[in-house]
């Protein structure tokens, strides 16, 4: 499954709201026949995750007409694949944040043309190097930067530049930051993100990790018994939308929920200590003022109201 979210800071800590999904057809499966792949009154087409994903991104950003959308992925998602379709069709408005492949190479920004010289200008400048070379004589120029990264304000060290990218074919922001040992190389479309704020969305980026397990075991989309592709179908879209109605609940909340179950190193709330919280609500005698069982308020019950978002 392909999914799509919105990383979202509630309470102080990230979470990923879910607002789009694809199932992934193999194109092998789908020659085949097999009976996977059959949907009634539908007809199985394959599509990449690539271009599943541009898909649902460009249907998602015409509902945020004139907000900028910047895509937070990892390496695999994070190439002309996805930048390229998106690009065409939001423009300057589409922003992708990924991270770099230590064989990755660098170009300098282009020189600036000067008036009389034949030819056409160049677009790439002298060769930097792939990102392990530059990471080895950025460390020296590392800089620290208090960062909030994982739920803690932490300091980093970090070594940045703008730099021309012959995949994306645009100039990037890339952002090394240097561990004890290891270093990572973060990129940015977008020229005007901070290093603090590089890191941190994509540090987010683990909470989409999270979200799938939110899904699965918190909410209850592995534990289907139906059989029937339409119901497992609705089955996914229910957990989807009772994921992100969770999450929005939590973001109106006006405390910040406390965690039920100390771990040690996480101040921050659960997933599941919203639920609780939910259920909680859901067992109270003034529940019934939320969900009246009148036949005139059934229509604009918000009950009925997702209902309808599902289907």
């Amino acid at each position: 499954m392909v999914l799509v979210g919105l990383l979202k800071r509630i309470k102080g800590r990230w979470a990923c709201l879910p607002l789009a999904h694809r199932f992934y057809l193999p194109k092998k499966a789908i020659a085949s026949k097999s009976d996977n792949m059959n949907i009634p009154g539908d007809t199985a087409l394959f599509q990449t995750k690539l271009e599943q994903s541009a898909q649902m991104i460009i249907q998602l950003a015409h509902h945020f007409v004139g907000v900028p959308v910047t895509v937070v992925c990892d390496s695999w998602f994070g190439n002309n694949g996805l930048f390229k379709p998106v690009r065409k069709h939001l423009g300057d408005a589409f922003h992708l944040l990924s991270r770099l492949r230590s064989n990755t190479v660098l170009y300098s920004m282009a020189p600036t043309k000067h008036k009389g010289k034949r030819g056409r200008s160049r677009k790439y400048g002298q060769r930097l190097g792939a990102c392990a070379e530059i990471a080895a004589r950025m460390k020296t120029k590392a800089s620290t930067h208090h960062v909030f990264l994982y739920g803690h304000y932490r300091e980093v060290m970090v070594a940045t530049k703008v730099s021309m990218l012959k995949t994306l074919k645009c100039p990037v922001r890339v952002v090394w930051v240097f561990r004890k040992t290891q270093w990572v190389a973060l990129f940015s479309t977008d020229l005007n993100l901070s290093i603090e704020q590089i890191i941190e969305y994509y540090g987010a980026r683990w909470k989409i990790e999270s979200g799938f397990k939110e899904i699965k075991q918190d909410i209850g989309s592995s534990k289907s018994q139906t059989r029937n592709a339409h119901a497992v179908i609705n089955h996914i879209n229910f957990s989807m939308m009772a994921t992100t109605v969770t999450w929005i609940y939590g973001a109106r909340l006006e405390n910040i929920p406390k965690r039920r179950h100390k771990v040690r190193g996480r101040n921050s709330f659960a997933f599941s200590d919203l639920r609780h919280i939910i259920a909680k609500a859901a067992l109270s005698e003034n529940f019934d003022a939320f969900c009246r069982n009148h036949p005139k308020s059934l229509k604009k019950s918000s009950i009925n109201t997702l209902l309808r978002m599902v289907a």
